[in-house]
C-alpha cells in the first residue's frame, strides 16, 4: 500500500472544457437529494494526519445547504477533526448504505471525500493491476475502501444523477465508478498527488471547485446565470489548481449536457 501524503506539505465532452452551457435534466425537489461528506483530517496514531481535510467536508456541506437547497437532515457528514472521529471504515460503510436505503430512481446523490488517498494491489473485483482506494480514520491496509469497492457499493444505486467529488491523492483512479448519469470529478490523475496550502486553509482541489467556484460563484461562466454547474465548477478548478501546485485535477462526465446540483 502507497498512502499518498502530499497533502501535507471518456465523457463525451470536450476535453479542454466540460461545462457545454447547456442545462441538462433540472434536479430533483430538495427532499429528494442526498449527500455523504467526508473529510477526514487526524487519522489513527498521529502519523499521518493532514490540516484541512475537515475543512473541505465543511465547506462543501455549507454549500449544499446554502448554495443548493439540500436539507440538512438529508446529509450524513462523518469527520475526523481531533475531536470527533466518525469516519472509521465502518462509519463509511454505513453511510453509503444510509444512502441506498434513501435514494430512488429521479433522486440526486453526492458523494465526497477528503483525506488521503492509496494505491496498491487488491482484489476487489475490478480486474485492475494497481488500484486506488480512499483511507479511512484507521489508516490501514485492512480499512482501505477500494475502488473496486465503491464500485460494488453504488452499483445498485437507482438515483438518475449521482456526483463523486474526491479531493485525495490519486483521486484519477476512481473512474470505475462511471455510468450514465454520473460525475466523478477528481482532484489528481491516477498517478498524481493532491495538495493542501495552509494559506487556502483547504485542499487546493477543494478551494477552488467548493469554495470559490461554488460557493462564492466564481466558475459561473458558462453562461453567467447566477448559476454554477458542477462542470463550470470542474472547469474553473482544473484552470486554478496548476497556478498553486503541480496537480491536475481530471473527471469522468457521463450526465447529459451540465449538472446544476
Amino acid at each position: 500500500m502507497v498512502v499518498g501524503g502530499s497533502r501535507g506539505g471518456v465523457s463525451g465532452k470536450p476535453v479542454k472544457q466540460v461545462a457545454v452551457g447547456i442545462l441538462g435534466e433540472s434536479p430533483p425537489r430538495r427532499k429528494h437529494r442526498w449527500a455523504v461528506v467526508i473529510g477526514i483530517s487526524d487519522y489513527s496514531g498521529g502519523g499521518s494526519d493532514i490540516q484541512y481535510a475537515d475543512d473541505d467536508a465543511l465547506d462543501m456541506l455549507k454549500t449544499l445547504i446554502e448554495v443548493y437547497g439540500y436539507r440538512r437532515e438529508n446529509i450524513r457528514l462523518l469527520i475526523s477533526d481531533y475531536k470527533v472521529n466518525n469516519a472509521t471504515h465502518d462509519d463509511i460503510v454505513a453511510a453509503i448504505d444510509w444512502l441506498r436505503d434513501r435514494e430512488a430512481a429521479g433522486d440526486e446523490v453526492v458523494f465526497f471525500y477528503s483525506g488521503h488517498g492509496a494505491r496498491g494491489m487488491a482484489d476487489d473485483g475490478d480486474g485492475e493491476v494497481i488500484d486506488e482506494a480512499i483511507v479511512p480514520y484507521e489508516c490501514t491496509s485492512d480499512a482501505l475502501i477500494w475502488d473496486g469497492d465503491l464500485k460494488r457499493m453504488f452499483s445498485d444505486f437507482e438515483a438518475s444523477r449521482i456526483i463523486f467529488i474526491f479531493d485525495c491523492c490519486y483521486a484519477g483512479g476512481m473512474t470505475d465508478l462511471k455510468a450514465d448519469g454520473r460525475v466523478i470529478c477528481m482532484a489528481s490523475t491516477e498517478s498524481g498527488v493532491s495538495y493542501e496550502s495552509s494559506v487556502l486553509q483547504n485542499g487546493v482541489f477543494t478551494y477552488y471547485f467548493v469554495d470559490k467556484g461554488m460557493y462564492q460563484g466564481e466558475a459561473d461562466t458558462t453562461p453567467s446565470d447566477g448559476k454554477v454547474t458542477v462542470e463550470e465548477a470542474f472547469d474553473y478548478a482544473k484552470a486554478n489548481v496548476p497556478t498553486v501546485v503541480p496537480q491536475k485535477p481530471t473527471i469522468s462526465d457521463s450526465f447529459e449536457n451540465d449538472l446544476l446540483l
